[in-house]
């Protein structure tokens, strides 16, 4: 449903990505981990229009990303919410819904939010929440759109155990449902839970690939030392 092929990224003279090729498929949960600085949010930006390869490309259900109706079928959660701090959650998911067209868009944010926990809150300035809870928000606005593939960035950070179990939850059901999902964690526990498959980033490449069942702990620093030495 989404591949990378041959993508290269340079900052200047830093090289982020090295021809990463890689695929997401319907249906699927991508795990997609790493050292600090392999890549991953490099890489989940270019696959959400955020930010251009030098080199290579992405395609979204066979439609190049660069294209608007591609990115529209992508929901991204980076890992700063981006929520405008002086709006309520309400204000900012209508804000979202009037970008992507999203039909009876009140009512859709306020189910989202009522699920998220956020609902008695919906009304208050964003600046009044706490970090889990705006984490909850921005969640929402990812899947107002009911986009077919999730990009996630770091998707658990301030969330506490019933936030955990909302996300993680979401990422299943959006999974069962035919859609696709790649997200970057260091919360393995978390990750591993809703993942098919993982893959390791190592200086900008893909070092490993796995599929995800039976792997705990020691097995991923195994594919990290492994990704190290290569």
């Amino acid at each position: 449903m989404i591949s990378w092929r041959g993508v290269r990224k340079e900052f200047g003279r830093t090289v982020a990505l090295r021809g990463v090729d890689l695929t997401v498929e319907a249906g699927k949960t991508v795990l997609l981990l790493g050292a600090n600085g392999a890549g991953k949010t490099t890489l989940l930006r270019i696959g959400a229009g955020l930010s251009r390869p030098t080199e290579g490309d992405v395609a979204i259900a066979g439609v190049p990303s660069r294209e608007t109706v591609a990115r529209a079928r992508v929901g991204y959660l980076g890992h700063a919410t981006h929520l405008y701090a002086s709006l309520t959650p309400l204000e900012n998911l209508l804000f979202a819904a009037r970008l992507y067209g999203v039909a009876d868009a009140t009512a859709r944010a306020i189910r989202l939010l009522d699920e998220a926990g956020v609902g008695r809150r919906a009304r208050e300035p964003v600046a009044r929440l706490s970090r889990g809870t705006q984490q909850r928000v921005a969640l929402c606005r990812a899947l107002l759109h009911e986009p077919a593939i999730l990009l996630f960035d770091e998707p658990f950070t301030g969330l506490d155990p019933d936030g955990v179990s909302l996300l993680s939850a979401r990422v299943r059901a959006h999974a069962a449902g035919g859609g696709a999902a790649l997200l970057s964690t260091h919360d393995l526990d978390a990750g591993l839970a809703v993942a098919d498959e993982v893959v390791v980033l190592a200086r900008g490449r893909v070092a490993a690939a796995r599929a995800a069942a039976g792997l705990d702990g020691r097995a991923i620093r195994a594919l990290y030392d492994e990704a190290s030495a290569a």
